[in-house]
């Protein structure tokens, strides 16, 4: 588990473990989202496992599973409706850290501008670009 800091409130990770929790609680993260839905893959950890790490770590943790490639605005909504009221910073994960990328940048929260939102993702190591307009 590596997090890649979006901004100074938000971090991207590939697919955390139970074992990563003590870990994301040193860093400094006060809440863990996960944006990938339980059962996405086989052999993935279980949500209600690394939420009940998550809480006996003292962390918050949300659950807002979106199905990779379909975001609707009920989702961006309950993405920037969470990332507004959640202690942070925050730790995102979902399979690749992608999709939690992608809410963040069009979700526009920090009140970026397109062209920051993207350079932004970028030196995270993702590429937003191709959602411009």
């Amino acid at each position: 588990m590596t997090p890649r800091e979006l901004d100074e409130n938000m971090s991207v990770t590939p697919q955390i473990q139970v074992s990563d929790i003590e870990t994301i609680a040193k860093l400094g993260f006060k809440t863990i989202i996960a944006n990938r839905p339980d059962q996405e893959e086989f052999g993935q950890p279980a949500m209600e496992e690394i939420e009940a790490a998550a809480k006996a770590a003292g962390l918050d943790f949300i659950y807002q599973p979106v199905i990779s490639g379909q975001f609707s605005q009920h989702d961006l909504d309950s993405f920037t409706n969470n990332y507004n009221n959640a202690a942070k910073p925050l730790l995102g994960f979902c399979r690749t850290g992608t999709r939690c990328t992608i809410l963040w940048g069009l979700s526009n929260v920090g009140n970026y501008d397109v062209e920051t939102r993207i350079a932004k993702a970028a030196d995270a190591g993702y590429d937003l670009s191709g959602l411009r307009s």
